[in-house]
């Protein structure tokens, strides 16, 4: 029996996915997004967090069978609140077999991949094709800008983007705001293009990052080093991608 590591279990998640979740984060990235939120989640190992109110070890191990224990007795409730369970990070696809297993012992519960896109193409065909909707996280579609603020470059992003539809997995494209890195017009047009012709997306959701993140590095013992400007506005002009026909929402 397989083992995975869980850095966090959100209960009642409203904004992970349709109804009511339960949001399973996954640690081990292989992106460092300089603007990620959960830097926790860097690292595949359990770690402790330093702060003023004192210290905290993030990351537990579960076998499948335990966690699948845990979601099954909230199957229920989920099912009459049109939600389901959320695998987010992280990057849980690092942890692939894990969630391959754990998927065979869950109850008929509806399942979303939260994930960058970031694997190999048969160990993301073969997540991908277990569950029922995907977030894909996109961020820069320049392969250098893409290298220089995430750590490298996305040619295996785009190629698995570009399979969703062969796979036949429904997806929701999602893109942090990043002032001048994810924003520009430039940016956006870029991931119009990608999406326009893929049928099984549904949309395109453009999301704040979180202005707090940074006080997290320090809690992990990492140094938070943005690489844009942190006081720019963000560009909310959605334009490219109306005229692109892609459907986009600001969040």
């Amino acid at each position: 029996m397989r083992s995975g590591m869980v850095f966090d279990i959100k209960e009642f998640a409203v904004h992970d996915g349709p109804g009511i979740r339960t949001t399973v984060f996954l640690k081990a990235c292989p992106l460092r997004c300089a603007w990620c939120h959960n830097p926790e989640s860097f690292s595949p190992e359990p770690q402790m967090m330093t702060s003023a109110v004192g210290e905290r070890l993030v990351g537990e191990e579960y076998t499948s069978e335990a966690l699948a224990t845990i979601l099954n007795r909230q199957a229920d409730i989920l099912r009459m609140n049109d939600g389901g369970v959320t695998f987010s990070g992280g990057e849980p696809l690092m942890q692939a077999d894990f969630l391959m297993e754990l998927f065979d012992q869950l109850d008929d519960i509806h399942l979303l991949l939260d994930t960058s896109g970031h694997a190999p193409a048969e160990t993301f065909r073969k997540v991908v094709s277990r569950v029922d909707l995907v977030f894909f996280d996109l961020k820069v579609m320049d392969p250098e800008g893409h290298k220089f603020h995430t750590g490298i470059t996305n040619e295996r992003i785009l190629a698995n983007l570009a399979s969703m539809d062969a796979i036949g997995t429904p997806f929701v494209a999602r893109v942090p705001l990043v002032p001048t890195v994810t924003d520009t017009p430039e940016n956006f047009v870029a991931i119009a293009n990608a999406v326009k012709d893929l049928a099984t997306c549904q949309h395109v959701d453009l999301l704040p990052y979180n202005l707090a993140a940074g006080g997290k590095y320090a809690a992990c013992g990492l140094e938070f080093k943005p690489t844009w400007d942190v006081d720019a506005d963000v560009n909310k002009d959605i334009t490219p991608f109306f005229d692109a026909g892609v459907t986009a929402y600001v969040r």
